[in-house]
């Protein structure tokens, strides 16, 4: 029997997975400066249906997160990862070639059907080789380089627009996600090892669903997850349309963006050096009271009307970054207390926790999204209220619901 294969070094380990992760806000935001394009070639007549690129895409990936997990429990998590990788691809090749804004939609549905392979199985990967509040932080860690991606995916973007149209971002998808999974075939050892899968039966399926939906732990960050999805699916749906109509900076938008994610990156670190002290439960409650007040003060500002254009821009920009500020020091904590209890269903267990909460999330930010009236109103409102639910909800965890030890 050869040696197994050690671990990588946690610096190795996070740039990886942070990759893995990373490769969903590629494909996400480097699609922002092009929808204009896209509008106006695919969808003169309705232009705010280019905003379900972004939809469309996170729909395909929460469907394919429910198979994925268990999927990743029965054929190990690089397998998954490969296979998730291989479709991917298909829908980045069967979107450069679409003639009609519904081809290209399928396309990047099936995209998001691949790119739930990568996304839950790494996710798996964290959850066999850490767990609790160490988890929470290795997750945070990992979060770090997910946010580098966003800023430059918008500059990256708007560059092959410009050379080559936005047909090109496309072939660039598919190089980021060959790359990712060749290194990940390369060094990253397989963590479940053959005795501790599980068959994929229908029967096996429906027993761990069963299982985990019992838990109310997992059903109530299943809700708070839904609707701290929607924040950041509205958010970037609808910001380069805000830049463009509101603002008339469209051609500022890829530069404001990725200043506003590196920003936003600090939130992934500050996570990771305070979430062992204090615990995940009071960093997101601190958090979402904190967004309460700024979505309601932002909502106000913009349905008074009184405030010069330069300055409501300036408040937008700073109100943008702290909504990703609530993505960085929530969704990797809530992903941890979600996965706490399914030490034994990771890949189901994430598999579920995931879809759920996408799916959720994409029911919730369409109708905001189309509700778009050239103005800043709908969003702000949307996260307000967004917000207020996430809050309604957050008691229902229990006193119980974290562990105190790693």
């Amino acid at each position: 029997m050869p040696a197994p294969r050690p671990r990588l070094s946690l610096t190795e380990f996070v740039a990886l997975m942070g990759l893995m992760f990373a490769n969903v806000a590629f494909s996400i935001d480097a699609m922002l400066p092009a929808m204009g394009e896209i509008a106006a070639e695919l969808s003169p007549q309705a232009p705010n249906r280019a905003q379900l690129i972004i939809a469309g895409f996170v729909l395909g990936m929460g469907f394919g997160t429910l198979f994925t997990g268990p999927l990743s429990d029965a054929f190990g998590r690089k397998t998954v990862i490969a296979g998730g990788i291989a479709v991917y691809i298909a829908g980045a090749v069967l979107s450069w070639a679409a003639d009609s804004l519904d081809m290209l939609l399928a396309g990047r549905a099936i995209q998001g059907l691949g790119a739930a392979g990568p996304r839950i199985a790494a996710l798996a990967i964290v959850r066999d080789l850490y767990s609790g509040r160490e988890m929470a932080r290795v997750t945070s860690l990992c979060m770090i380089v997910f946010t580098i991606v966003p800023a430059v995916a918008p500059l990256i973007g708007a560059g092959i627009i410009w050379l080559t149209g936005w047909r090109g971002i496309f072939v660039a998808f598919v190089l980021f996600s060959g790359t990712a999974c060749t290194w990940l075939m390369l060094r990253q050892p397989e963590t479940l090892t053959p005795d501790r899968r599980r068959p994929f039966r229908a029967s096996t399926l429906a027993d761990g669903i069963a299982e985990v939906l019992r838990i109310r732990q997992v059903l109530v960050t299943i809700a708070i997850l839904s609707l701290v999805f929607a924040m950041l699916f509205t958010t970037l749906s609808v910001a380069q349309p805000v830049f463009d109509m509101a603002f008339g900076a469209a051609a500022s938008f890829p530069y404001w963006f990725g200043a506003i994610a590196l920003v936003s990156g600090g939130a992934s670190l500050l996570n990771a050096r305070i979430v062992i002290r204090i615990g995940m439960r009071r960093v997101i409650a601190g958090t979402l009271w904190s967004q309460f007040v700024l979505a309601g003060l932002m909502t106000l500002a913009i349905w008074i009307g009184a405030l010069p254009v330069p300055v409501l821009f300036a408040l937008y920009l700073g109100w943008l970054v702290t909504i990703f500020f609530v993505v960085g020091l929530t969704i990797g904590n809530l992903n941890a207390l979600g996965m706490e209890p399914l030490g034994h269903l990771a890949g189901l267990g994430a598999s579920i926790l995931s879809s759920i909460a996408t799916v959720g999330g994409v029911a919730i930010a369409v109708p905001i999204t189309q509700a778009f009236d050239g103005t800043p109103l709908p969003h702000a409102l949307g996260i307000f209220l967004a917000t207020v639910a996430a809050l309604a909800v957050l008691p229902l965890l229990g006193p119980g619901a974290e562990m105190s030890d790693p």
